[in-house]
């Protein structure tokens, strides 16, 4: 479950976060009867809700979406969707896969995200798009020249602006969905210590005999 408190909507006074949960959930109640349409609990709005500050600016930061956009929108989900898995959540992954689908992007091209740079399946533009989210995410923004060069060749300044910022966008929410523990990132870390054997002694390690 999140790891901070879910807001009900019998608590909730801001116009915005009653606009959003209504869209989203019509007129149940998101943290007692919780559910979206694509699959998700909804927890990311009902935890937001506790600052109605934040929940505005994040929701005003999705209406980029609806803005003057210059950037393609299938390259926009394409930074999206690399960023997701390069940060390792499951949720912004698993979600902007859906709108590379909704795009009418290929199957193949989907799967391939992972391992793009072993897919013959992408164009150069997007191959110079997922090498640049893995620059923003996995880098700290570290990016060669090479790559900047490779998207001033088919993008504008404008469109390479939008391409990082909403990149980044995403990046920042990977990040506080896992710390959170919302939607589909409410797991426990997978690296762990496996349990040795009962009769394992520390000292096995350097006794070489024994291997």
């Amino acid at each position: 479950m999140p790891r901070l408190r879910e807001i009900p909507r019998a608590e909730v006074t801001s116009e915005t976060v009653l606009r959003s949960y209504k869209l989203l959930f019509g007129d149940r109640d998101p943290v007692s009867q919780p559910g979206t349409a694509t699959g998700t609990r909804g927890d990311w709005w009902t935890v937001f809700a506790n600052s109605p500050d934040v929940f505005d600016h994040a929701v005003r930061g999705f209406a980029l979406y609806r803005g003057e956009r210059k950037l393609d929108p299938v390259l926009r989900e394409l930074g999206q969707t690399r960023v997701g898995w390069a940060r390792g959540s499951q949720f912004v992954f698993s979600q902007h896969c859906k709108s590379l689908r909704g795009l009418g992007v290929s199957e193949e091209k989907i799967a391939a995200v992972p391992s793009w740079q072993t897919a013959d399946c992408f164009s150069k533009e997007e191959r110079a798009v997922l090498a640049y989210a893995d620059c923003l995410a996995l880098a700290g923004g570290r990016t060669p020249d090479g790559v900047f060069q490779a998207l001033k060749a088919f993008l504008s300044d404008e469109q390479i602006l939008e391409l990082t910022y909403i990149t980044c966008l995403y990046d920042m929410h990977a990040v506080m969905v896992r710390a959170l523990r919302l939607e589909f990132d409410d797991r426990d870390d997978p690296i762990v210590e496996v349990a040795a054997p009962e009769d394992f002694k520390a000292r096995d390690f350097l006794d070489t005999g024994r291997r």
